[in-house]
């Protein structure tokens, strides 16, 4: 695990460099160090941030980490960058992708249970409300749809509402032939370019 967080660092402070990225010199920690810790965090932690804070401070990759609350804000302020970064990457894997093959997928984020519907200020509306027929159980929250080559590497990603009449949105620069798919999760298989 170790090599790996050293390894995505080299990369996320390679791509800031060659966009020319520029940030405040007096951080004591750089937004590569806070979107390494995030994605080790999605990688080898279950997306809990607290313990990825915490074992990069623990293994000295990043000695001067930052308190939790504030760790949250910077990772709120690099949002955009980390999403610019994210399509780069995937435009990347594209272009080295020597597959015509891709697969589609998507899976929920849920906001809140059902009981607590009511309560929600993250989101509002009967448009969130949705079923998910592997679970058997109805949530709200958003679809997030991801695109990966055949391989796993992700290349494209959106979310949507749980509206039944939205089909899986596609990039406009891939043309798709959707291979059948059960209609009620709709979930399709692999994916062939046209």
């Amino acid at each position: 695990m170790l090599n790996r967080a050293i390894a995505i660092y080299c990369i996320i402070c390679d791509v800031l460099i060659a966009v020319q990225h520029r940030e405040d010199k007096r951080r004591v920690v750089s937004d590569a160090e806070i979107i390494t810790t995030a994605i080790v965090a999605a990688l080898e932690f279950g997306g809990n941030h607290e313990k990825a804070r915490q074992y990069m401070k623990d293994t000295q990759l990043i000695p001067n980490m930052l308190s939790e609350s504030r760790f949250c804000r910077r990772l709120h302020a690099v949002a955009d960058l980390t999403a610019n970064l994210f399509h780069q990457l995937g435009q990347v894997f594209k272009d080295a992708n020597l597959s015509t093959e891709y697969l589609i997928d998507s899976f929920p984020v849920e906001v809140c249970d059902n009981i607590r519907i009511n309560r929600s200020r993250i989101v509002t509306g009967e448009e969130y409300r949705g079923y998910i027929a592997s679970k058997r159980r109805y949530f709200y929250g958003i679809r997030v749809h991801i695109m990966t080559t055949a391989d796993g590497l992700p290349v494209e990603f959106s979310g949507s509402t749980w509206n039944r009449g939205v089909t899986t949105p596609i990039p406009p620069s891939f043309h798709i032939r959707l291979t059948p798919a059960c209609e009620n999760d709709q979930r399709p298989g692999i994916q062939t370019l046209g």
